[in-house]
């Protein structure tokens, strides 16, 4: 008798937890469904033709969001190719400053003494036009100026000592490194602008295309579902008494 009620006291008590544990975790699950009941038992199915609908947009905007990034990209790498040509124009303009400034400073001294006859002012032209040309050739002249220096246009003398020339040229060179320094500018500024555009696009796509995609959960969620077959919990057994 003795052994049967060791028995019975040691048993009944396992068993008991056990099937406490079950409850309190069906308790917890029922909680968790009456909580979100929106996201796991939706009240009503959205009709099969729009959830046709939704995904189908869903796709559109995945692809429109992929086509602006990449367009994003392609903008920003146009926006840094005009922002380096920028700083190469503000370099050219920075040098072609200097060397204009140095030559300005050595303007100060007295002009050499020359005869002027007519193969001395020949002399002074071909030189002219010689150096014009080859500023020509390093991209310090525009073709436009090249012909003004051999038309004798806009400020450009012949006659004038090779020293003056050579200050008038250098300074019609850092003119036009600016001019060329303001238009790479203003095409960096017009490259940051484009890319911004396009960065905010892309932004926004991407913005849609996730809700459009978060739009398809709840559709996704009204599919039928399997029965689950997880591992039963094994239930108590109870040993039969020893009699003695």
């Amino acid at each position: 008798m003795n052994t049967v009620l060791h028995e019975f006291l040691i048993d009944v008590p396992r068993a008991t937890a056990i099937w406490s544990a079950l409850l309190v975790l069906a308790l917890t699950a029922l909680t968790v469904v009456a909580a979100r009941p929106e996201r796991d038992q939706p009240a009503e199915p959205p009709p099969v033709d729009e959830t046709v609908d939704l995904r189908r947009y869903a796709e559109e905007v995945a692809v429109a969001a992929a086509g602006a990034a990449q367009t994003a990209r392609r903008r920003r790498d146009a926006w840094r190719t005009a922002q380096e040509e920028a700083d190469r124009a503000w370099r050219a303009y920075d040098e072609a400053e200097n060397a204009a400034r140095r030559l300005t400073a050595a303007a100060a001294l007295p002009t050499p003494r020359t005869s002027r006859t007519p193969a001395e002012y020949a002399a002074r032209e071909r030189w002219l036009h010689r150096a014009a040309v080859a500023a020509h050739w390093r991209g310090d002249l525009s073709a436009r100026q090249l012909g003004d220096v051999f038309g004798h246009r806009d400020g450009w003398d012949a006659r004038l000592h090779p020293v003056d020339q050579e200050i008038v040229l250098t300074r019609a060179v850092r003119d036009g490194k600016l001019a060329a320094y303001r238009a790479a500018a203003a095409a960096e500024r017009a490259a940051w602008r484009d890319a911004e555009v396009a960065a905010e696009a892309a932004r926004a796509l991407a913005a849609e295309a996730y809700a459009a995609a978060e739009s398809l959960r709840p559709a996704l969620r009204t599919k039928p579902r399997t029965a689950w077959t997880g591992r039963p919990v094994a239930a108590a057994r109870w040993r039969p008494a020893r009699v003695g």
